[in-house]
C-alpha cells in the first residue's frame, strides 16, 4: 500500500467516523427539503477509467415538465440544495469512496463517463490516478475555469503530485470553501457539460 493510499484510508475513515453526527443530520435535512432518496449515486470513471459508483447528497428535486422530461437543472437546484453545493457539504458521503479505494483524498475530480471517448489523449491522462475528493483545478478557480484550464491542471497534478502538494491543496480547499469561490460557473446554475476541446 502506498503512503498517498495509506493516508486516504486512514484521514478518510476517521472523517467518517468523526463526521457520521454531521453526515446523518444532513441526511435528515435532506430529506426534509428535498425527498428520497437522499443520496445521489451516480458511475463515474475512476483509476485507468474504470467504473465506480460515486455517491453524495442529491441538491435537486425530481420536477418534471408536462412530457415527464426532468426540468433544467436551474429550475431543480433548490435553495437548501445551492448551499450543499456552495459549501461543499454535499460531498461528504464520497469519503466512503475514498475509504474503499475508489477515490483518494486529492486527485482530478470525477466526471461523466460520456467524456470518456470525448478527451484528447494528453486530456485523458488524467485517469492515471484515482480522481480525488478535491484537487487543483478546484482550489486554482473551480467552474470559473474553462473546461480546458481545468484539465491542464490535472495533468499537471498527475506529473507533479506529492504529499506536500496534497496537503496544501487540502488547506486551499478548506479556504476556497470558506470562501465559496468558483461554485457555480458564470453562464449556469450547474457545470455546462463537456463537448470536447475544438
Amino acid at each position: 500500500m502506498s503512503m498517498k493510499r495509506l493516508a486516504d484510508f486512514v484521514i478518510s475513515g476517521c472523517g467518517v467516523v468523526l463526521l457520521s453526527p454531521v453526515i446523518g443530520l444532513l441526511g435528515l435535512l435532506v430529506r426534509v427539503f428535498l425527498g428520497s432518496p437522499v443520496l445521489f449515486r451516480q458511475i463515474r470513471p475512476g483509476l485507468g477509467g474504470k467504473p465506480f459508483g460515486l455517491v453524495k447528497f442529491r441538491t435537486m428535486t425530481d420536477r418534471c415538465d408536462q412530457y415527464g422530461d426532468l426540468l433544467p437543472d436551474a429550475e431543480r437546484l433548490t435553495r437548501f440544495g445551492t448551499f450543499l453545493r456552495s459549501t461543499s457539504l454535499d460531498e461528504l458521503p464520497e469519503l466512503w469512496n475514498v475509504v474503499r479505494a475508489d477515490m483518494s483524498l486529492v486527485g482530478p475530480r470525477p466526471l461523466l463517463m460520456e467524456y470518456l471517448p470525448r478527451y484528447s489523449p494528453v486530456q485523458a491522462r488524467r485517469h492515471e490516478i484515482r480522481p480525488g475528493l478535491t484537487g487543483l483545478a478546484q482550489v486554482k478557480g473551480r467552474n470559473d475555469l474553462s473546461w480546458e484550464e481545468k484539465f491542464d491542471l490535472d495533468i499537471w497534478y498527475v506529473d507533479n503530485h506529492d504529499s506536500k502538494l496534497d496537503w496544501a491543496i487540502i488547506f486551499w480547499t478548506i479556504k476556497t470553501v470558506i470562501t465559496r469561490q468558483g461554485v457555480s460557473s458564470k453562464d449556469s446554475a450547474t457545470v455546462p457539460r463537456f463537448n470536447g476541446t475544438h
